[in-house]
């Protein structure tokens, strides 16, 4: 969150882009390789994001105190975060800045207590829940000693008396993280860049998130271990399924709460972002659940079953509390800042349950080719109600895809687009960007690593496995993000019409059937013809 990520945010400016998509923003662990989806906490912000350099800006470092990071190691180039040594060389100088930030009398100021009440609701649990972490390194919360597994009052009082200055450094790099992306969000959405946020449907079983609201999922009573964990089931792609080993939620319990949990958690990343893609959206209508026994003992999600989900009461409770639409009407495309990712397994039930609330779907160029010319993600098929893209961060870059696709996935691109051979075809990346940015989806967003023509060395995750390369690759510096880049990249928002930010789809005020006759050529160029990018 540095001078770097506003450097960033000028170049979309120049490229013409509004819009600037991250993924779960939570702290993440080596334990589960730093993945974005397997956070401590889905409230909470990632301290790594945290600018060294802004903290100095605010008195709570001195500059001599911005050392360089150490030299990579073995296997580490400046394209990959080696998180063992950027981990430890953060963590000592935010320890440093707490220091100063506690004899200037922070923890006593305004803002710093407005902000731990304003959090209140999960802000006090993770800062405790990152303490015990210390004190028990290496186990899981359910691990702990019973009292604190079961969070007996007396437990937690006297470890948050015990752990008080650790508690407090917890707090206060959840205050930085905010205070700097509250101030990056701003500079964005002030130069007309809205942030796209991200929320995973489920959450790490040793997360602040499981302990502090465990009546939230399928948990053992006493153990508190999982009873039930989450997957999908075998398909064409995997005999066994895949089992990702999140526990489920206990959705019963969870609507007799009025979605409390739910509602808080959007409203806080909602505090983050302008808009969300929420993370495998099926799983609200129904989700596979693999018995935990089963699970441990063959490591698959063969033996599970469909149990339906109460998506339709959640949305609506959270599109009203949070003052997005009114009670028990429908929305129009767009109206609400949320995007469904609706790949995979989709059934007319979650189709209902998407369209019902105007969430646009996903469509991903990669999957497009060597079919026939029903395929729903080439783009004479995308749906005005779309957010369109080359790739996402589960895919090869596009230059990496093109490389491994088969003969007949890429005679199907050249002809699909009319270059007749795929030795035609010079710069793969950019065609695929082209045709996401020609579809009618009114939304196209391209990877960094697209618009960089990066091959597969630049892939961000691959899906089922867990490699050192997963969740790593980031851009060695800013000196890539040219003029010319960003010329180049204006003029196809610009041929394209998608220099404008997508807006909300007001609902239509009541009309006589003759205006609505007039009315009904000019609405129709008007939704259809918004795009953006």
């Amino acid at each position: 969150m540095g001078p770097p990520a506003y450097e960033f945010v000028d170049f979309l400016v120049k490229s013409g882009l509004k819009y600037w998509q991250v993924l779960p923003l939570g702290p993440t662990d080596a334990v589960m390789g730093h993945s974005p989806y397997m956070t401590l906490s889905t409230f909470a912000g990632n301290p790594l994001l945290i600018s060294p350099t802004k903290l100095a800006e605010a008195g709570y470092l001195n500059h001599s105190d911005l050392t360089p990071l150490p030299p990579a190691g073995p296997g580490k180039d400046a394209t990959h975060i080696d998180f063992d040594a950027a981990v430890p060389h953060k963590m000592k100088l935010f320890r440093k800045s707490f220091e100063h930030f506690k004899g200037q009398g922070g923890l006593s100021s305004r803002r710093f207590v407005d902000f731990s009440k304003a959090q209140g609701s999960w802000l006090d649990t993770f800062a405790l829940f990152m303490a015990l972490r210390d004190v028990y390194p290496g186990q899981t919360w359910n691990e702990w000693p019973r009292e604190l597994r079961l969070r007996t009052t007396s437990a937690l009082k006297e470890a948050a008396a015990t752990h008080s200055d650790s508690v407090n450094f917890h707090k206060y790099l959840q205050f930085m993280f905010f205070e700097q992306w509250g101030a990056l969000k701003r500079y964005a959405n002030s130069k007309g860049v809205s942030i796209f946020g991200d929320v995973s449907i489920y959450v790490n079983g040793d997360s602040s998130d499981v302990w502090g609201s465990p009546e939230e999922f399928d948990l053992h009573p006493e153990t508190r271990e999982p009873l039930g964990m989450s997957g999908v089931p075998p398909d064409y792609f995997s005999a066994t399924g895949q089992l990702w080993g999140h526990p489920v939620y206990n959705w019963a319990e969870a609507e007799r709460n009025g979605f409390k949990w739910w509602v808080d958690r959007f409203r806080t990343t909602m505090e983050l972002v302008d808009l969300i893609r929420i993370d495998h959206f099926r799983g609200f209508e129904a989700f596979w659940r693999v018995d935990a026994q089963h699970a441990k003992k063959h490591q698959n999600a063969i033996e599970g079953e469909w149990v339906k989900a109460p998506g339709w009461a959640l949305f609506e409770t959270i599109a009203t509390q949070l003052g997005w639409k009114e009670p028990g009407r429908a929305c129009e495309p767009f109206e609400l800042p949320v995007c469904a990712e609706d790949l995979g397994l989709i059934t007319p039930e979650v189709e209902a349950l998407r369209d019902h609330f105007g969430f646009p779907g996903m469509k991903v160029l990669q999957f497009a080719w060597g079919g026939d010319s029903s395929n729903i993600h080439l783009p004479h098929n995308v749906a005005d109600n779309s957010v369109v893209y080359p790739g996402t961060h589960d895919n090869d870059t596009a230059l990496g895809w093109w490389q491994r696709a088969s003969d007949k996935d890429k005679q199907h691109v050249a002809e699909y687009t009319g270059l007749g051979s795929p030795a035609s075809v010079s710069e793969p990346s950019w065609l695929l960007i082209r045709m996401a940015f020609a579809s009618r989806g009114r939304l196209a967003l391209a990877p960094l690593q697209d618009f960089l023509s990066l091959d597969n060395t630049a892939r961000f995750n691959l899906p089922g496995s867990f490699i050192a390369e997963n969740w790593s690759w980031q851009m060695p510096s800013t000196h890539c993000l040219t003029s010319a880049l960003a010329q180049r990249i204006r003029r196809l928002t610009e041929l394209y019409g998608r220099e404008q930010p997508v807006a909300a789809q007001p609902p239509p005020p009541a009309k006589s059937e003759q205006q609505a006759s007039a009315a009904g050529v000019a609405e129709t160029r008007k939704v259809g013809g918004r795009r953006d990018a």
